[in-house]
Parts: C-alpha cells; structure tokens; sequence
C-alpha cells in the first residue's frame, strides 16, 4: 500500500500554493488527499469482503456473529492505522528522496564539460513533463533560463524539513477520517452482524465512487466515468487481494 507514496513530480507541498485554504489543502495536493482515502478504503474491503467469503466456504449456516464482527472490527481498523503510520513515514523518507533527486541536476550540471552537455542534463529531468506542452524551441529557451539560474546555485544540504512532518501528519489525519464512514456500521450494528457487513461494504463502495468522481473534476476528465471506473478498478484489486492473503 506504501506505493501511493512514491508517485514523483508531484507537488506535494501546497504551501507553495496561496490559494490554498485549509489544512490539507495546504500540506497535501488533492491527488495525494484522494489516494490517501482510496486505499484506506481498500483495506477495509479486503477484511470485510474476505471474511464474508470465510464464512461462505465454511459452510455456516448461521452466518456472521457479533463475536466475528468484533474481530473484524479490531483487525480492520489495526491494519489500517499501522499501514497509515507507514504510510506517514514513508512519505517523509520520500520527500527527501525527491528533494536529494532534485539536486542531481546542479551535480550533473558542475560535471558538464560544455553547455550542451548543461542543456542535456536539464532535459533529461524535465522533458518528461514539458515535452507534451511545448516545442523544442520553447524548451531550448526555457532550459537555458534554467541553467543560468542554477549556475549561480550552489548545493544545499538535504534535510527534513516541517512541511514533510506537516505532510505526513495530513496523511495520516485523512487516514482515519476515511475509514470512519465505512466502520461506523461495524459498530452501530453490531447486534445485527450481516446487515452491519453490507452496510459497511456499500458504504465503502460509495467512497470509491465520490473519490473517482473528484478525480475526475480534478483531473478534467468525466467525473462520472472516473467515479464508475475507480468503483469497479477497486473491487477488482479487493478480488485479486483476498484469494492472494489480503
């Protein structure tokens, strides 16, 4: 689960962003808010999903007990603060992987023996993302600004910084909110364990739909297509994850 960290290029810090308002919005940019909740969600389907097939291939006529929903309760929710809190280190790790990243490109530029060779190297970092929107010219040009700036540059040693705890405090914060909807049933319902089981999957059926719907409108692609393909992208990644141990 801990691969939801490790998307590069991103612009993680928010701060950097004014118009940000909010906490989250601040420390986390939406995609990494999303994702956060997305898998959180798929945790929680793997226990209870899972454990409605346990039931079934054990051959139970009585079905769930409140003794079972209690144990998934417990299983559920620890998996997903233990995987949030891995989660939230890993994301601090990252952030200073990708900043140490980041300075490649004035080491690569110290070492370079001509400007062309300068020029290559600025490439090599940002053509992946400029490529599609600009023509070689534009590049060329840009790339030149951007070796005048870091010629005057001079390395910075890589640290840890507040935003990365802030971050990953933003991580973790969503985290557990995420997974509050879907284990509320568990625990509201529990007197009646199969109703609390479906509500509980439905609900986090529906998570999955919001949060592929708002990728959509963040991404500017169909919302309701995105949703629709999340949903369905998720509850085929929970089938894959339970015959495999989870």
């Amino acid at each position: 689960m801990s691969a939801r960290s490790t998307s590069r290029n991103r612009q993680r810090l928010a701060h950097r962003k004014p118009h940000s308002n909010g906490f989250f919005a601040q420390v986390l940019a939406p995609i990494d808010g999303l994702s956060q909740i997305v898998y959180t969600v798929l945790v929680l389907l793997t226990f209870t999903l899972a454990f409605r097939v346990i039931i079934m291939r054990s051959g139970s006529i009585e079905g769930p007990t409140s003794e079972h929903i209690t144990e998934i309760l417990i299983a559920a929710v620890g998996a997903t603060i233990a995987w949030s809190l891995i989660d939230s280190l890993m994301y601090i790790i990252l952030s200073v992987f990708e900043r140490g990243e980041r300075q490649r490109i004035l080491q690569s530029i110290r070492r370079a023996s001509t400007e062309e060779e300068e020029i290559e190297a600025i490439a090599a970092e940002l053509d992946h993302i400029l490529e599609p929107i600009t023509n070689d010219e534009t590049r060329t040009l840009m790339y030149q600004d951007v070796l005048a700036y870091l010629r005057e540059s001079k390395p910075r040693p890589v640290r840890i910084k507040r935003e990365d705890f802030y971050g990953a405090l933003g991580s973790l914060i969503i985290s557990l909110l995420a997974m509050l909807p879907s284990v509320a049933p568990l625990v509201l319902l529990r007197g009646n364990p199969d109703v609390a089981l479906r509500v509980s999957n439905v609900i986090s059926f529906i998570v999955l739909f919001v949060c592929g719907y708002f990728w959509g409108r963040h991404t500017g692609s169909r919302p309701w297509r995105t949703g629709l393909f999340l949903l369905l992208a998720g509850a085929a990644m929970v089938m894959i994850a339970i015959p495999l141990g989870g």
